[in-house]
């Protein structure tokens, strides 16, 4: 029989990470639980470690077909999309929910939250200090990727590792300034159901912009090393797709929680 390829599909080979990486995760959930209930946060550790080099290998082995193996065709490169698509809409339900939460309980506030909303006893954070700022440092990174794409479009490779660099720098200062809003915050998670919300809301989108940044951190080092061109970029594409996802996100944020929600 003829070893030649009649088709423009990837038929992927037997691997061992998608198996590893359920189970790397079932150690990281049964972890999760353990620390939550008696405090013994070594399983959730050990769980989270296995994860990630299970995602790393995982990762490791797509970039070798795209790139070394030639696998990933203009066809396949359309499923990509599509799994990419798929991916972006779960995530959008997945904020969906944690929305609803709050416009449930701020639009019929009960006698739980003193029948007022925010709860009086809650010192919200002005919108137009840190948030603003945020909002701005967003803004400005979703117009730098994009410069990044279209110069790798262009074949302006010192466009595109220059835009992807300022991304990533952006993508920082917003983690950062996250992270100082956090330490200075007035009220915790367990303060009402206002603390929950907002932090289940907030803290999940900044966990998204943490990995999103990663990812973006990943493309530039897959850049400078001659990864991507105008015709083959998926990878980095995708990642500009998720950041304008999270970009869309803040700003259904800062307006509900942070402007409307003060």
């Amino acid at each position: 029989m003829s070893a030649e390829k009649k088709h423009d599909y990837h038929l992927v080979d037997p691997s061992p990470w998608p198996i590893y990486v359920s189970f790397a995760c079932l150690v990281l959930a049964i972890g999760a639980v353990s620390y939550m209930h008696y405090e013994i946060s070594w399983g959730m550790y050990l769980g989270f470690a296995l994860l990630i080099y299970g995602a790393y290998m995982w990762f490791r082995e797509v970039v070798i077909e795209a790139e070394h193996q030639g696998h990933h065709t203009p066809v396949v490169q359309i499923s990509h999309r599509y799994g990419m698509t798929l991916f972006i809409a779960s995530e959008v339900m997945f904020f969906v929910a944690w929305f609803w939460a709050y416009f449930d309980v701020s639009l019929f506030p009960n006698e739980f939250v003193g029948n007022v909303w925010p709860p009086k006893d809650i010192e919200t954070f002005d919108p137009w200090d840190i948030p603003l700022i945020n909002t701005l440092i967003l803004l400005l990174s979703g117009t730098t990727v994009t410069w990044s794409h279209h110069a790798l479009l262009e074949d302006d490779r010192k466009g595109f590792i220059n835009g992807l660099i300022l991304t990533v720098i952006l993508g920082v200062c917003f983690t950062a300034l996250q992270a100082y809003e956090y330490h200075h915050a007035t009220f915790t998670f367990s303060d009402h159901i206002y603390g929950s919300v907002f932090y289940m809301a907030t803290g999940f989108h900044g966990f998204h912009v943490i990995v999103g940044t990663i990812f973006l951190a990943v493309c530039l080092w897959r850049g400078k090393l001659g990864h991507f061109n105008k015709d083959h970029h998926f990878g980095f594409e995708a990642a500009a797709w998720y950041w304008h996802f999270v970009d869309v996100v803040w700003l259904f944020l800062f307006a509900a929680i942070y402007i409307w929600g003060s």
